[in-house]
């Protein structure tokens, strides 16, 4: 059984479905309002978990009513508390999600007991870390946290996935402990403190960040599928053709089972093609939890005769 430690997140979601993109100082009425789980880290957690991975989190939580279903979710996903921490006096962090009639969506967030996240709660992990494969973390905690948990992860042995979202600019040194690094094309950019117009190919965005020693990179595309580059490897795997009703949470799902594959020895190529899998199955369910596949699930995921 793979193991994965997130170091992760929780962010309370809260989705309504939106007919187009609002005018600035309009008032939209939308629909099909919906509240759950999610959060980067744990929803990682939750994906690798249903798909076969001993998964450990360690994510901070406030103590409001929103780290109350944080923790039943945990329960009910088979994902021990130990490392679940709870913060007098902060809320969860929550996320306002729109989605649009295609799928696509955008969401704002407030991160609340996530930033409270530090160095010094990780270093307090070092023994869980170190019988771990894969140490996965994302964009959604302090800094210098996700610094310290990529050295100790690489320090300690294990693969190390940084899912750089959301994306800001890099230290560099930080990026030298990343195995995998798994931006999308706007998030390369950022990360790089290249402007969102920037005109540069997946192929030159991947190559800058192999050159500040991140050791692949998987560039996500949605519907144009992955491109992957290492020092002797580039390729583009193709995306599995769906009826995408709802993009929110396809990057967690493919991060989830991107290293579930790697810890259990596939190439990365077999690896990306896997998670291209499951990104497809959730950009088919409506929200998030419900969209993270069990690997039965996956393994007879065929996509609907009219996306083919």
């Amino acid at each position: 059984m793979t193991r994965i430690f997130v170091v992760g997140s929780y962010v309370q979601g809260l989705t309504i479905r939106v007919p187009r993109l609002p005018a600035l100082g309009e008032s939209l009425v939308g629909s099909g309002f919906d509240s759950g789980p999610g959060g980067k880290g744990s929803n990682q957690a939750i994906a690798a978990a249903r798909l076969g991975a001993h998964a450990r989190l360690l994510v901070c939580l406030g103590d409001d009513i929103f780290g109350e279903l944080a923790l039943q979710t945990y329960a009910a996903e088979g994902i021990s508390s130990q490392h679940v921490l709870r913060m007098p006096g902060a809320s969860s962090g929550v996320g306002f999600v729109n989605v649009l009639p295609d799928g696509e969506n955008w969401i704002t967030v407030d991160m609340g007991a996530n930033m409270l996240l530090s160095p010094r709660h990780v270093r307090a992990c070092a023994a869980e870390i170190a019988e771990c494969d894969i140490l996965m973390t994302q964009f959604e905690a302090p800094p210098e946290t996700v610094a310290a948990a990529l050295a100790l992860g690489k320090e300690q042995g294990a693969l190390t996935i940084l899912n750089p979202a959301p994306a800001r600019r890099a230290d560099p040194a930080m990026l030298a402990h990343v195995d995998v690094l798994t931006p999308n094309a706007s998030e390369a950019r950022l990360l790089l403190g290249l402007p969102p117009a920037d005109p540069s190919s997946s192929a030159e965005l991947a190559q800058r960040l192999l050159g500040l020693g991140v050791g692949a990179v998987v560039i996500t595309k949605g519907a144009a599928g992955a491109f992957l580059m290492t020092a002797d490897m580039q390729r583009q795997v193709a995306a599995v053709p769906v009826a995408a009703v709802d993009g929110t949470g396809c990057g967690d799902s493919f991060n989830a089972a991107l290293a579930l594959a790697l810890g259990e020895g596939k190439s990365l190529l077999a690896a990306a093609r896997f998670a291209a899998r499951a990104g497809a199955y959730t950009a088919c369910h409506r929200g998030v939890i419900d969209g993270l596949p069990t690997r039965a699930q996956l393994d007879n995921f065929n996509p609907p005769d009219s996306a083919r």
